[in-house]
């Protein structure tokens, strides 16, 4: 396993939208880091740190907090729980950080990642998937970055659904059914697909041409009566 990723805290004294404003400026975001004794406390970060940290671990893998806070350093596994970006611009602005147990489990959501290339497509079907991501419950320590789908024995109209997948080791799915992850269409299927697709775009065209033309003629009825 590849060395943690470290990210800075350091407490911050100062709160309100001047503070954080004149942070920002600088470089650095307000953050809230949540401990597990129920402790919030307020906290600065450098705002390249944050994003580069957030791109490549998003809110599932686990980082080195380095806390400064009176005088003292602690370092803490953590979590960014979540970020909150500049409406405008691509801009972090502000985070939350989680402390986390790594002897007590989360439920958090992580990706699918769809490997190989199915039997059934090479036939001339289509992969079609229906969930992107799923919930699951691990201890911090076995949270994975995404749950591996081989799908290169999949034949044509076969499916996948979660409780086929099969999950690293300490990982448990939540789910209220077995829901269907993805499937291997037909050709039939996928010329359905496209003729229905087609279909709605001819008729979308039409629908505008319809519109322009009904404007068209009241922008000359009121050409005429100026």
């Amino acid at each position: 396993m590849s060395e943690k990723i470290t990210l800075k805290a350091y407490e911050r004294k100062e709160t309100g939208k001047g503070p954080n404003r004149r942070l920002r400026a600088q470089g650095m975001i307000p953050a809230v880091f949540y401990n597990q004794e129920g402790v919030n406390i307020p906290v600065k970060v450098e705002r390249v740190a944050l994003q580069k940290a957030y791109g490549t671990l998003r809110n599932t893998q686990l980082l080195n907090l380095e806390l400064e806070r009176d005088g003292k350093t602690e370092t803490i596994p953590s979590l960014i729980w979540r970020i909150k970006y500049n409406p405008v611009k691509p801009l972090a602005i502000h985070a939350d950080l989680f402390g986390v147990d790594m002897n007590k489990p989360l439920k958090v959501v992580v990706p699918f990642s769809v490997k190989g290339t199915a039997k059934g497509v090479k036939k001339g079907g289509m992969l079609e998937q229906y969930r992107e991501q799923c919930e699951i419950m691990a201890l911090p320590g076995n949270i994975p970055p995404a749950i591996e789908i081989d799908v290169t024995n999949l034949e044509v109209n076969d499916r996948i659904h979660i409780e086929d997948v099969v999950m690293p080791e300490g990982v448990t799915p939540i789910s209220d059914d077995n829901f269907a992850v993805l499937t291997i269409l037909s050709k039939g299927a996928v010329a359905a697909m496209v003729e229905a697709a087609e279909a709605d775009i001819a008729e979308s065209e039409a629908g505008g041409e319809e519109g322009e033309a009904e404007g068209g003629e009241s922008a000359e009825g009121e050409e005429a009566a100026e």
